[in-house]
């Protein structure tokens, strides 16, 4: 598998390059405009200049690049595992269109654990339907967005059509209120992410959490979603289909 690594420089592009590495993957490029720094690989400012032929794109970079990528993966016919947070209305309609004609796989968040997070707490939410739920995730100091794509994920996942997101909460009228799901942001240190969800009950709180201890995890999860996809016919993917 040939793979191009969009956001190369940045920390999760290093991991994605490292457990390539160590599985035998082949890194032919990358991309970033950021500052040149040393790696084993071609690394380019803009996909225009990319001539090698890839079986996949790996995008862990920002929303800004999405337009050009996958401009680049149509006109290719290239899969890409599509792994940045903080999509908007007008990426999320890009990438609709894009799955029309190629393969593309997305999630928030690639860890096997998270995606055994998010089942555990769709469970949980059907068995204790009363219960008042809050999430509460926390990422390092430079993480952009919030709150996380893995908690506006995990929040998809446990709301129906009466549920009030509430994304933090301040002032003096902040009483709960029925159907509810609170979503806290932490920000700090050098956190990989932890996401936990709070079940909470009349004289008991049911909490289920996952912690990541390191960004490896994301990067063998891209590498395994990058394997998946790239045997795929157009369409758009994501964790409930790698475990399909």
């Amino acid at each position: 598998m040939n793979i191009i690594i969009c956001g190369a420089y940045g920390r999760m592009g290093r991991e994605v390059a490292l457990a390539a590495r160590q599985a035998g993957v082949s890194i032919v490029a990358g991309v970033d405009a950021g500052p040149r720094q040393d790696v084993e690989f071609p690394v380019y400012a803009s996909f225009s200049q990319i001539t090698s032929d890839a079986d996949v794109i790996v995008d862990f970079s920002r929303p800004a690049a999405l337009g050009d990528l996958l401009a680049f993966a149509r006109a290719r016919r290239i899969a890409c595992v599509l792994a940045a947070t903080g999509y908007g209305e007008r990426e999320n309609a890009l990438i609709a269109e894009a799955a029309k004609e190629i393969p593309l796989f997305v999630s928030a968040n690639l860890s096997v654990g998270v995606y055994a997070l998010k089942k555990l707490a769709q469970q949980a939410r059907a068995l204790l339907p009363g219960a008042d739920v809050e999430i509460i995730e926390k990422h390092h100091r430079n993480k952009a967005d919030a709150p996380s794509g893995t908690a506006l994920a995990l929040l998809q996942a446990i709301s129906d059509k009466e549920t009030q997101p509430v994304f933090g909460r301040n002032g003096k009228e902040a009483l709960r209120a029925p159907h509810e799901i609170g979503v806290h942001a932490v920000r700090g240190g050098t956190l990989c992410g932890e996401h936990e969800i709070d079940f909470l009950m009349d004289n008991e709180v049911i909490t289920i959490s996952h912690s990541a201890q390191s960004r490896a995890i994301f990067a063998n999860g891209a590498l395994r979603a990058a394997a998946f996809v790239s045997t795929q016919p157009a369409g758009l993917y994501g964790m409930d289909d790698l475990f399909a």
